[in-house]
């Protein structure tokens, strides 16, 4: 099946809930970034909740940053989404593995840690980006997007993530958003039936792995509370803005001594992309190249 996201709304638009499915893109950031189990669980988690608040924006570059650094030893891991559809992120020890917990799941809680912070910012593309920042709760990524839901932006939210790695990788991913809108906030008995069809749901990836699709969980969520599907099915995929160009303008800010220092000493440069993994090389013709622009550059400005 492919990544996909798709958006709906329930009771007279009372309700907005959107699903997303990353199944691909989280194996894909797997194998990039080489991640443990429990290290795909916690960025595959992450990736999903970031589309899933990248489609509320209106801008067409709007984008989403989620930064959660807690104290357990994943260390802390960065997730980039697109309302476009696109999301790129990655862990800061990708190799850590645990125990699973006592649910017999991935600890993805134990490895981010329950003490820290998440910190999300929304950025339209123009003027200042909108930061909040919340305490964890569990470290589970999925509560501590909730939290921030709830408390910085004020929206009653459920969200359910989930990501199941297998011996062969990632099988199921993805996520859905359920959000009560004012005009239905007040509906006690809306809210409480809801709350109870979510709380009898074991997680979202037994869904998916059942084959349910997201129409499905939809139908079976809300389907009679007056739901309407949008026919508009959004393809999800990972995709990283870096490029040789943009290595090379990095490289170029270093100054002429130091790239004459790794000419010398190492005959050229490499560089990682932490996002993606992509191993760039320049070699001594392209720092000194670089080497010139910054020469040509002085020699104009006297």
């Amino acid at each position: 099946m492919a990544d996909q996201l798709i958006r709906a709304t329930a009771a007279d638009g009372g309700i907005r809930a959107v699903g997303v499915i990353t199944t691909n893109l989280t194996e894909e950031a797997r194998q990039r970034h080489r991640l443990s189990y429990v290290a795909t669980a916690a960025l595959g988690r992450t990736m999903a909740a970031g589309l899933l608040l990248a489609s509320s924006m209106k801008q067409e570059k709007s984008r989403v940053n989620i930064r959660i650094r807690g104290n357990g030893p994943l260390g802390g891991l960065l997730v980039d989404a697109g309302l476009d559809g696109t999301v790129r992120g990655y862990v800061q020890n990708p190799s850590v593995e645990l125990p699973p917990n006592a649910q017999g799941k991935l600890d993805v809680g134990g490895a981010v840690g329950q003490d820290g912070f998440l910190y999300v910012v929304r950025d339209v593309g123009f003027g200042y980006p909108y930061s909040s920042t919340v305490e964890l709760v569990s470290g589970e990524i999925g509560e501590d997007v909730t939290h921030y839901l709830v408390t910085s932006e004020q929206t009653p939210s459920a969200l359910l993530l989930g990501v199941f790695v297998g011996k062969d990788g990632v099988t199921a991913a993805g996520g859905l958003l359920l959000q009560v809108m004012p005009k239905a906030a007040r509906d006690e008995a809306l809210v409480a039936a809801l709350e109870s069809r979510l709380g009898h749901l074991t997680g979202f990836t037994p869904l998916l792995r059942s084959g349910k699709s997201l129409k499905d969980i939809f139908q079976e969520l809300l389907g009679d509370f007056g739901l309407a599907i949008l026919p508009e099915v959004q393809l999800l995929r990972f995709d990283c803005r870096c490029s040789f160009p943009r290595v090379l303008g990095a490289l170029k800010i270093l100054g002429q001594d130091e790239l004459e220092d790794m000419i010398e000493k190492d005959n050229g440069a490499e560089a990682t992309c932490d996002f993606c993994g992509e191993v760039y090389q320049a070699d001594r013709h392209h720092l000194a190249q670089l080497i010139g622009e910054i020469q040509r550059e002085k020699a104009e400005q006297l």
